[in-house]
């Protein structure tokens, strides 16, 4: 069975109720036969559970709510004017590299989001578990006409724009710098921004997003980080085409206007969201660790760590925050 037929087994599947292999085979065109061997390939390349039951058919074990470009859409038009370009997946490696990757066709404010990834990436390498249909995995491509030097923040502040729009459904969320959002220490979403140009610019910008949103708990086990979703701690379903549509249109705004405010606009934001400042804790940095007092975020986005009485910035994105005991340098 084709890709296409794969994935048209699981938008028909994803109401959670029973379909018998001979109604499905009908719809598709195809032998019983492939129905099942197409169920195979869904469970085998997705991790869908599905049930078959003789005399029944198949179901998937959960309903899915897919991803639809044209509801996404629906929801953006009514609070904006312009509406992007929105491409949706059912599966890419990475849909910060399928922008990356078509940077020289792409209309500003392209977005890209995907059922499923087979490679999305984290920070400092790490994978970022992508199960199908459960979570939000998606990126957006912008051109700004500023220099490298200038863009100097931008992860903060879409993280605090993330924050504020996750907070319509729960409050206790918390932004670690320079790109995560917790709660209660848990990774929550996270962030990943992609700078392509010249140093004086213009620069091509890719920014993902992944939001663990309602995370099967075999996909949860294979994460080596605590971590938590949405659905659970907002104690509700919540739709992922309505939740995708306001948090690109929360992001949209947003990157209208950091051309001419940069960070600024959003420090007040992101200080809010901060639970870590005046505490103790390490930046690790490779095999180097940093001990010290968390003094905020400058105006540059830089984090600043004070050591020995003295505030040193930091600029790396490599750096990882960690609580720590001791404020001494190691």
């Amino acid at each position: 069975m084709t890709e296409t037929g794969v994935e048209s087994l699981v938008r028909q599947l994803s109401d959670g109720r029973f379909h018998s292999g001979e109604s499905l085979a009908r719809l598709l065109g195809v032998s019983r036969t492939a129905v099942w061997k197409g169920m195979q390939k869904i469970s085998r390349e997705t991790g869908l559970e599905i049930h078959a039951v003789r005399g029944r058919g198949y179901r998937l074990a959960l309903p899915l709510e897919l991803l639809d470009a044209d509801r996404i859409a629906s929801y953006i038009r009514s609070g904006s004017s312009v509406v992007p370009e929105i491409r949706v997946h059912a599966s890419l490696p990475s849909t910060s590299n399928y922008l990356a990757e078509r940077m020289g066709e792409l209309a500003d404010n392209t977005l890209c989001f995907a059922e499923h990834q087979t490679a999305g990436r984290g920070r400092r390498g790490r994978q970022w578990i992508s199960p199908y249909g459960t979570n939000l995995y998606f990126s957006l491509y912008r051109r700004f006409p500023l220099g490298m030097q200038e863009l100097a923040g931008l992860s903060l502040a879409v993280g605090a724009v993330v924050a504020e729009t996750l907070s319509r459904y729960f409050d206790g969320i918390s932004l670690k710098w320079p790109n995560d959002l917790l709660v209660d220490g848990r990774k929550l979403a996270g962030i990943l921004v992609d700078v392509h140009g010249q140093a004086e610019g213009p620069v091509d910008t890719v920014i993902g997003i992944g939001l663990n949103l309602r995370m099967p708990q075999l996909s949860g086990d294979e994460i080596d980080q605590p971590w938590i979703d949405l659905e659970s701690v907002a104690g509700r379903e919540i739709s992922r085409n309505l939740l995708a549509a306001e948090l690109s249109l929360a992001l949209l705004e947003a990157l209208d206007s950091f051309s001419g405010s940069r960070l600024s606009a959003w420090m007040e934001s992101w200080r809010r969201y901060d639970n870590w400042h005046g505490r103790p804790v390490q930046l690790v940095r490779g095999e180097r660790v940093i001990s010290g007092i968390h003094a905020g975020v400058a105006n540059d986005g830089s984090l600043r760590l004070e050591i020995d009485g003295r505030v040193e910035h930091f600029h790396s994105g490599e750096v990882s925050l960690r609580e720590g005991v001791s404020c001494e340098r190691v």
